[in-house]
């Protein structure tokens, strides 16, 4: 599976997690109960919305605090509004760095998801350190400490760990411009921290202001970006998931959007999807249909092509075919098929086929050139001799002798 982080309106945590869950709705259990496991208190609780911003629907991830307000003991619902997250030193109300990571160790979280949230927040803190000119370990977060980041950032790993294997892209992100308020006044927009973390990452000015990615939204880019794997060429799309943020922009819904593809199709390193189509043929001489094959065996797309004998309808032999395509030639290769041959329709069915990884080389042996063909089977690995380097060769004992020496190194 490939997962593409399309960031519409910007980034942040609580938009990422949003638009996971409105495409991988099954998640939302096991995110909620990683969170309630990272030590949420009992008057929080986390909420996934349904939120429209101009034309698109989608979710919006919160973070609910409920205290009593009035003698009666009614309880009221307190959303904390994600807000700018930035880094501050020892004051009351602030988390140090070491204090979170403390608490993720000690909580009994799934040790996967343990270690992406201390990924995450590890490329935070040392975000902050160097634009505050301090260490890893004494840096200390406001915002960045309150429970709905933290809830943000453990809800991300939950659902990464989740997907297990999947490769992620991010598409650029949004610069934004101005300024945004912290407890050391005005800052630039994308804030220091975020602007350390944007590094290698692609990013675009698409002239609409104000902060468009948070630091834990580029934290999450960040990491996302650093796992295995990359996109495949070919891929088929599956589902969609629209996560929204606090803000309202002009113009542009405040979004992220996540596209979930197959990434079983083209060039997956162990496995891919061609097309495999089939045809009976009853009525075209052997002769004929056999010129006509060669030719769709030609074409470049064209991975084989099987022929079996077979009784069809009426009690008449047939001549059974099956071609294997490439799934990007399909269209090409059918209409060879129709065209070298009598057959009136084609079944098309989607096949996935698993590969080793090979290497060609050719030796010299008695003066003739060789090609052989190494297969890497895993534990060990098999090297066959082409069969066309010989077909010149007359005789079975002389083309064995060959086929030994060209084995031999």
């Amino acid at each position: 599976m490939h997962i593409r982080i399309d960031p519409v309106g910007g980034l942040a945590g609580d938009m990422f997690v949003a638009a996971m869950l409105d495409a991988f709705p099954p998640l939302e259990a096991s995110v909620r109960d990683a969170v309630r496991a990272a030590g949420l208190p009992e008057r929080f609780r986390c909420d996934l919305v349904p939120h429209a911003d101009h034309a698109l629907t989608g979710r919006r991830f919160l973070v609910v605090e409920t205290t009593p307000s009035d003698p009666h003991g009614h309880a009221h619902d307190h959303p904390h509004q994600h807000a700018h997250e930035h880094a501050h030193d020892h004051e009351h109300g602030h988390r140090p760095f070491a204090e979170i990571r403390g608490g993720l160790n000690a909580a009994p979280l799934d040790p996967g998801v343990r270690d992406h949230a201390l990924a995450i927040f590890t490329a935070l803190a040392e975000a902050e350190a160097q634009v505050h000119g301090a260490t890893t370990d004494t840096v200390s977060f406001h915002e960045l400490g309150e429970w709905d980041s933290i809830a943000d950032i453990v809800a991300a790993a939950a659902i990464i760990h989740a997907l297990g294997p999947a490769t992620w892209s991010v598409g650029a992100l949004p610069l934004g411009s101005g300024f945004v308020k912290s407890a050391h006044g005005l800052l630039p927009v994308p804030a220091p921290a975020t602007t350390l973390l944007l590094r290698g990452l692609d990013v675009r000015d698409d002239g609409v202001p104000g902060e468009r990615v948070t630091p834990t939204g580029a934290a999450i880019a960040r990491h996302l970006t650093s796992l295995p794997g990359s996109a495949p060429r070919e891929r088929r799309l599956l589902g969609t998931g629209l996560g929204f943020g606090t803000r309202s922009l002009p113009g542009i819904s405040n979004c992220v959007r996540v596209l979930v593809f197959d990434a079983a199709l083209g060039d997956a390193a162990t496995g891919d999807h061609v097309t495999s189509i089939e045809f009976e043929i009853d009525d075209q001489t052997p002769e004929d249909l056999a010129i006509g094959l060669d030719r769709v065996r030609a074409h470049a797309g064209v991975l084989d092509v099987l022929q079996t004998p077979a009784i069809g309808k009426k009690g008449r032999v047939v001549v059974s075919v099956r071609v294997l395509c490439r799934a990007s030639a399909e269209d090409e290769v059918a209409q060879l098929c129709f065209l070298e041959t009598t057959t009136l329709g084609l079944r098309l069915r989607d096949v996935r086929r698993h590969t080793l990884s090979r290497a060609s080389s050719t030796v010299d042996v008695e003066g003739r050139a060789i090609d052989r063909k190494r297969a890497d089977r895993g534990a060990h690995s098999t090297t066959k001799v082409e069969a066309e380097s010989l077909r010149d060769v007359a005789g079975h004992e002389a083309r064995e002798r060959l086929r030994r020496a060209a084995l031999r190194d």
